[in-house]
């Protein structure tokens, strides 16, 4: 396993970071594994020197922070791991049980916490942006966060480049604590985010830790152009639907077609490209079968040419923006 720092802070994860949204209860969505099917991919991530998890409190309405906690409470050392949670979505009927204001912040970490099993968070994130806060108030809340001691650093997602780098303004105003991260929509198929987001963390050296990696598994290959998916999460998850389109099926062919000649899995080629990225700190995978955690590791030692990075990069199209919501 490789490890680097995390943006510009001192802290070092390894370079890839298991997300969790995989694992709570199929009752949040028919592909979640539960608790013990979980277990054993949040095992063997540890054993392969994974030491970066990230989750979020509406994954699978709770269930998967409390199942990363247990798992690492059993199998790991709280101050050898590095965990991520985030903060923004619906938790409950209430209209204070959402968003970003100081209130549901305060709240939703001491929720998250406790369903951890924790005392604190290494990373702390909003989900999204929130239009109907005021920044000053949500910085203000974070900071406080960071300075009771339940999280040691904060990051954003998805949202505009203006929008992030307004936050960034009143934290550096305020002497606030400051984003070091940002996990953001990005892969093969969706690359936006390099026209203003990402020269934007470069320069104010913040960790890129991109989502949805391999889009959904659509750059593993899998799922054929005309198919309505082939297994049961591309078959059921409604919002993949709204990210990706017909033509990035013209990147994937190049994936596959790299893919064979090269004797290594789609999956290899498509992380290896995202890991070619200097802005990128860790991509963030889901695994729900062996394969997948074997996959991502091995692509750190994927070395790809310029023009082989060339050949999968020339058929993208531009996209309207997605990911935000």
């Amino acid at each position: 396993m490789q490890y680097v720092r995390l943006g510009s802070t001192g802290l070092k994860v390894s370079r890839i970071c298991l997300g969790t949204m995989t694992y709570g209860t199929p009752k949040w969505r028919d592909w979640v594994l539960d608790d013990q099917a979980s277990r054993p991919f949040i095992r063997a991530a540890l054993e392969q020197g994974i030491n970066f998890f990230d989750t979020a409190d509406m994954y699978s309405d709770g269930a998967s922070e409390e199942v990363l906690g247990r798992a690492l409470r059993d199998f790991a050392k709280r101050d050898q791991v590095v965990v991520a949670t985030k903060v923004f979505n619906p938790m409950g009927p209430g209209v204070n049980d959402k968003g970003l204001s100081r209130k549901h912040i305060l709240d939703a970490i001491d929720a998250s916490l406790t369903r951890l099993g924790m005392d604190y968070v290494d990373l702390y994130q909003i989900h999204r942006f929130d239009y109907e806060t005021p920044v000053e108030e949500t910085m203000e809340a974070l900071d406080a966060v960071v300075r009771s001691g339940k999280a040691r650093y904060i990051g954003a997602s998805s949202m505009f480049a203006w929008q992030f780098g307004r936050m960034l303004a009143v934290s550096d105003r305020g002497n606030l604590a400051r984003f070091v991260t940002m996990q953001n929509h990005y892969n093969l198929v969706y690359r936006e985010e390099e026209r203003e987001m990402l020269p934007l963390c470069r320069e104010e050296a913040i960790g890129v830790l991109p989502w949805s990696p391999l889009a959904r598994g659509l750059l593993t290959g899998v799922q054929r152009r005309g198919e309505k998916g082939a297994t049961l999460r591309a078959a059921t998850d409604e919002y993949a639907k709204k990210l990706y389109v017909e033509s990035d099926f013209d990147v994937v062919d190049r994936v596959v077609d790299l893919a064979r000649r090269r004797g290594v899995s789609p999956a290899r080629i498509a992380l290896a490209w995202l890991l070619h990225q200097p802005v990128v700190t860790a991509p963030i995978i889901g695994a729900s079968k062996p394969g997948h955690l074997d996959d991502a590791i091995a692509a750190l030692d994927v070395q790809l040419s310029a023009d082989e990075r060339r050949f999968l990069e020339e058929p993208y199209r531009p996209h309207a923006i997605r990911g935000h919501s």
